[in-house]
C-alpha cells in the first residue's frame, strides 16, 4: 500500500485535528503485580502504591459476581470475562490511536468488532472534547494510591477525566457506581499532584451492538464520590494493614473541596 493510500485509509489528516495541550507535564511510572497478593500496584517516583481498581475490588460486595458465576458456570464466566477484556483492550487501542493521530488497525474478527465500538465512542462521545491534555495517563495520590485514566481533557468547557468502557449489554446507573469511584479517585489525584481543578468525570460506554451510553458526574456530585472513595480507601487500609488513614487529613480535604465548591458557584 502506498503512503497516500495508508494516509487515506487511516484518515490521518482528520485525526491530527484534535487539539493537544501540554498544560500538564505528566510523569510516568510502572504498573506491576505484587508477587505475594497478586494485586496490581504502581511504582511511581520510588513509591509502590495500590491501584484504584485493586482498592475497589478488595472492598466490593462480591455477592452479585458469585451469583452470576453460579448461574452461568465457572468456565463460561471465565470465557465471557476474557472475551470482554480482550475486546475492551482492542477498543481502547483504537480510541488511543485516534486521539494520538496515528494509524492503527486490527483485522481480526474481535478487532473489527472493537473498531466499530471505538468509532461510536469517537463519533458521539469525543465530539464535545475541545482540548486534550493527556491520553492513557498514570496518576497517583502520593502515599495513598495510583491508577491509569484514559483521557484528561477539556469537555464542554470543563476540565474532565474520561474513562472508556465496553459492556456486553446496556447498564443502569446504579450498576456503574464503581466507575464513578474510579473517576473520583483519578480526579482527586490529578488535582492534588498537578494543582488542577477537575470539575467533571465522564464514562463513555459502548456495547458490541453499538449502543452508546454516557454517565457524568460534575462539581458537587464529583465531590460526593471523592468522599465515598476515601471511605473505601479506609476500608482497604484497615483490611490490609489494620489501620485507617492516619496520615491523611480528611478534614483538610473536605475544607479544600468546600472552598472549590464556593469558587464554582457562578459556573
Amino acid at each position: 500500500m502506498e503512503n497516500k493510500d495508508i494516509k487515506e485509509f487511516h484518515e490521518l489528516d482528520r485525526l491530527k485535528k484534535i487539539k493537544k495541550s501540554s498544560k500538564y507535564k505528566y510523569i510516568e511510572g510502572k504498573q506491576l503485580t505484587d508477587a505475594e497478593s497478586g494485586n496490581r500496584i504502581y511504582d511511581i517516583l520510588g513509591s509502590r502504591l495500590p491501584s484504584v481498581t485493586t482498592i475497589l475490588g478488595r472492598t466490593k460486595n462480591q455477592q452479585f459476581i458469585k451469583n452470576w458465576k453460579a448461574k452461568v458456570g465457572e468456565a463460561e464466566a471465565e470465557r465471557i470475562k476474557n472475551l470482554s477484556s480482550k475486546r475492551g483492550t482492542a477498543m481502547h487501542k483504537f480510541i488511543e490511536s485516534h486521539i494520538e493521530g496515528v494509524g492503527y488497525d486490527d483485522l481480526t474478527g474481535l478487532g473489527q468488532e472493537a473498531k466499530a465500538m471505538a468509532q461510536k465512542i469517537i463519533d458521539v462521545g469525543l465530539t464535545p472534547v475541545e482540548e486534550v491534555y493527556g491520553s492513557e495517563i498514570m496518576l497517583h495520590y502520593p502515599g495513598l494510591y495510583a491508577g491509569s485514566t484514559d483521557l484528561v481533557c477539556m469537555h464542554n468547557g470543563l476540565e474532565t477525566i474520561v474513562d472508556f468502557k465496553q459492556s456486553n449489554r446496556p447498564k443502569k446507573e446504579e450498576w456503574v457506581q464503581d466507575y464513578y469511584l474510579q473517576i473520583a479517585a483519578y480526579a482527586m489525584a490529578h488535582d492534588y499532584y498537578y494543582k488542577s481543578n477537575i470539575r467533571q468525570g465522564v464514562i463513555m460506554m459502548c456495547t458490541p451492538d453499538l449502543y452508546y451510553q454516557e454517565f457524568k458526574i460534575a462539581d458537587s456530585a464529583l465531590r460526593e464520590w471523592k468522599h465515598k472513595f476515601l471511605k473505601r480507601l479506609d476500608e482497604y487500609n484497615e483490611m490490609m494493614n489494620g489501620e485507617k488513614l492516619k496520615d491523611f487529613d480528611v478534614e483538610g480535604f473536605k475544607a479544600q473541596f468546600e472552598k472549590k465548591k464556593d469558587g464554582n458557584k457562578d459556573h
